[in-house]
């Protein structure tokens, strides 16, 4: 599995997250972007019936690929880290937003 979306490929990719509490969350994949040096995936998880969350609820954790290309997940664990990636994924979708409006 490649990056989960480029600008040549519209096909949705989901991801499954096991959370803390054992509960498993179907999620949309957004997209994945850089900030800093590392890659970041941008998931919106879904309700039950497997519509996009009513809050517009977004998780974002840091994004690595194997030398295979399999991906995996991790925590962003400080508040300074989580500041930044978070104000680049807002300038990311105020781009998209720019960009559709043209």
């Amino acid at each position: 599995m490649g990056k989960p979306h480029n600008e040549e490929d519209d096909e949705d990719m989901f991801v499954t997250l096991s959370m803390d509490n054992g509960q498993e969350v179907e999620s949309r994949v957004l997209t994945i972007f850089e900030a800093g040096d590392q890659d970041y995936i941008a998931l919106l998880p879904l309700d039950e019936k497997g519509n996009d969350n009513a809050e517009g609820e977004v998780y974002i954790y840091r994004y690595f690929e194997d030398e295979e290309g399999n991906p995996s997940l991790e925590n962003i664990d400080s508040d300074e880290e989580y500041e930044i990636v978070s104000d680049r994924f807002d300038e990311l979708l105020d781009e998209e937003a720019f960009d559709e409006m043209d």
